[in-house]
């Protein structure tokens, strides 16, 4: 029996089925459910189609009794039929409010929003609450709550559901029932919350007191030093094949299939952007419109994408006008109508005799230029005082670096004597050693030879184990020939039986009316007939509808153009005052560039060639070489380095 959607529900809570599930007998629909949830995690549908997983499941339940039998059959057909929807929900659930719920629990959640969506009104709510009831409580809450959420259920589980079946039919039959249903199904979670909370806790049991107890040390063995062993000689290895390192066949197919999709869509793409409208390519107004466009528009806009198994990226041509769509063309048209209206209402304002602000920009420009001035005066000194603070930072460094020296040379003869008492040391300690070692391999050899005897008989005991398993291999070979050779016979002998004749259906006259008594009732022909009569009204609608709307676009279309038109000539006037304004910039820049001549200045750059003065004075100091030989070391040059790539910086 196939469940029907939910199309049974009617206005407000149904009667209760008592000729469904007999009295006394509602305890065994929670071994069914378990049932249906351990089938449900059996079925892997990459690997097999539901009908075949039906069959199996059909199989294996032969030893239940036969409503247990239809029960779980129509459950699990029903899970396997709604599965889109069902994964839709569970998913969600997952991502909201179960995120802390096991994912082993998912079949379980499937199997109760199926039985809540499309089972609720046939089961009854009393068998329903039975059924829920005897699953985990917490799960069961968590989950009901948030599928009779009233803001899921109008929200986003309908428009989910809506893009698989039609929009009323889901509304009318599964959504309104669950609706309905609302009010009952959050009295049943009350009382399961209720009844989870007056659960009375776990006794607790009384933790069992450790009882100490005496070590009984013994005296430590002294530490063996065990004897190298002689690396064992190990066979060579097979190659490795060269099928390892090529890439499957199937791979290289997937490959030359993408690469085909791939073309096939950017040809696609190119047909779509030849195609579509060219409200972005203004013309004249007294142009006629040209009649082979497609050919015009192909020369006009060369292809922008090389048919080649990748993408080729061109620089961008500045030169090429930008192709706007509707929404960008309608905004920048009523932008540049703004700007338009706001001139037209500064110039009636002008005419009407208010002031003009030319004056007062000049004398606010000349105050800018004299602040920009000192600004960059102070900047000047500013950029000044730290070069001034690096010279004497790195003359504070060249003395560090010149104490630091002395300090290492005396560190050195000090680690030179340390070396020399470590080194001999050394040389005592390895020569006890030696005699360590020697005494030890003497002990060692009767543990040798024990260890040998030990390998021996593990070896015999390996060799029997092999000879074994080789026999009971030779024997389950043979038996699964003697399998193999019985299903044969069988598959010939019915290939024999399909061979037989079988007998052919009658013929049916297609003219004549079957003769039920049915109102309405006609022939095959004639309902024939009708449906093409039907088609080809729908067809001119369909006609009549799409002349309509390519009118609408033509007017829509002609409606941008005359936008773009005026956009272009906005954009020529903004060109022209934005390259005045250029000009006007840049001969502020360049009266600007103009050396300053502080005071300020001048003192700080006569402090910062003394200190540099000094500063070379310092390093020709210390580059002298010392007296007493030293190891060579490469010599900085007062150019390199850190130091001068600091003083390039600062110059």
């Amino acid at each position: 029996m196939r469940p029907g959607g939910g199309e049974k529900g009617g206005s407000g809570a149904p009667a209760e089925p008592a000729d469904r599930v007999p009295p006394g007998k509602t305890a065994y629909y929670g071994k069914c459910i378990e049932t249906v949830i351990k089938l449900l995690d059996q079925f892997k549908p990459e690997k097999e189609s539901p009908e075949q997983f039906l069959e199996a499941a059909a199989t294996s339940l032969q030893t239940l009794s036969p409503q247990e039998q239809a029960f779980i059959m129509e459950v699990l057909s029903g899970c396997l039929e709604y599965r889109k929807l069902l994964t839709i929900v569970v998913d969600a659930f997952y991502m909201q409010d179960g995120r802390l719920c096991l994912w082993a629990d998912y079949s379980l959640f499937e199997v109760i929003c199926y039985l809540a969506t499309f089972q609720l009104e046939e089961l009854g709510f009393q068998l329903f609450c039975s059924i829920m009831k005897s699953q985990p409580v917490h799960k069961v809450c968590k989950f009901l709550g948030f599928l009779f959420n009233p803001l899921n259920l109008g929200s986003w589980i309908k428009d989910e559901w809506s893009l698989f079946y039609e929009t009323t039919h889901v509304k009318e039959h599964w959504i309104d029932p669950l609706m309905r249903w609302q009010p009952e199904v959050q009295e049943l979670i009350n009382q399961l919350q209720g009844a989870l909370t007056n659960q009375p806790p776990l006794p607790k049991t009384k933790a069992k007191v450790t009882e100490p107890k005496e070590f009984n040390l013994t005296a430590p063995r002294p530490r063996a030093i065990p004897v190298p062993e002689p690396v064992p000689v190990v066979a060579k290895t097979r190659p490795v094949p060269r099928s390892t390192y090529r890439p499957p066949k199937e791979q290289r197919l997937l490959e030359m299939t993408k690469r085909y999709n791939r073309r096939k869509a950017e040809e696609l793409l190119l047909r779509a952007s030849v195609e579509e409208t060219r409200c972005a390519g203004p013309r004249s107004r007294g142009e006629p419109p040209v009649e082979d466009s497609k050919k015009k528009l192909r020369l006009r806009f060369p292809p922008r994408i090389v048919k080649s198994p990748k993408l080729t990226f061109y620089r961008p041509n500045d030169a090429s006008p930008v192709k706007l769509n509707t929404a960008a063309i309608l905004r920048e048209g009523a932008l540049y109508q703004r700007q338009v209206e706001r001139e037209l209402q500064r110039v009636d304002k002008l005419v009407d005799g208010a002031g003009d602000l030319s004056e007062f920009l000049r004398w606010q420009r000349k105050m800018q230029a004299k602040d920009r001035e000192e600004q960059l005066a102070t900047g000047e000194c500013r950029r000044l005082q730290g070069k001034l603070s690096h010279e004497e930072a790195i003359l504070a460094r060249q003395q560090v670096v010149q104490e630091k020296k002395q300090k290492a040379d005396q560190k050195k003869e000090e680690t030179a004597e340390l070396m020399q008492q470590c080194a001999e040391r050394r040389l005592q300690e390895e020569k006890s050693m030696k005699e360590l070692v020697e005494q030890v391999m003497e002990t060692q050899k009767n543990v040798k030879v024990a260890q040998t005897k030990l390998l021996k008989g593990r070896r015999q005991m390996v060799q029997e184990v092999i000879d074994e398993s080789r026999e009971l291999l030779q024997r389950s070979a043979e038996a699964a020939k003697e399998e193999q050779r019985r299903r044969c016979e069988l598959i010939s002998q019915l290939r024999a039986l399909e061979t037989q004749p079988t007998r052919k259906g009658k013929l049916v006259d297609l003219t004549q009316i079957p003769g039920y008594g049915l109102e309405g009732e006609m022939s095959v022909v004639e309902l024939r007939e009708r449906l093409a009569l039907l088609k080809e009204t729908q067809r001119c609608k369909e006609e009549e509808k799409r002349d309509q709307i390519i009118q609408g676009k033509r007017a829509k279309s002609r409606a941008l153009q005359n936008t773009v038109e005026q956009i272009s000539l906005c954009r020529a006037a903004m060109g022209r005052s934005a390259a005045l304004r250029w000009e006007e910039k840049k001969a502020q820049s360049a009266a600007a560039g103009a050396p300053s001549r502080d005071e300020r200045v001048l003192e700080l750059q006569r402090r910062i060639r003394e200190k540099a003065a000094e500063r070379r004075g310092q390093e020709a100091l210390l580059h002298v070489p010392a007296p007493r030989a030293a190891r060579p070391k490469q010599q900085v040059s007062p150019g390199g380095g850190r130091e001068g790539a600091q003083r390039r910086r600062w110059r």
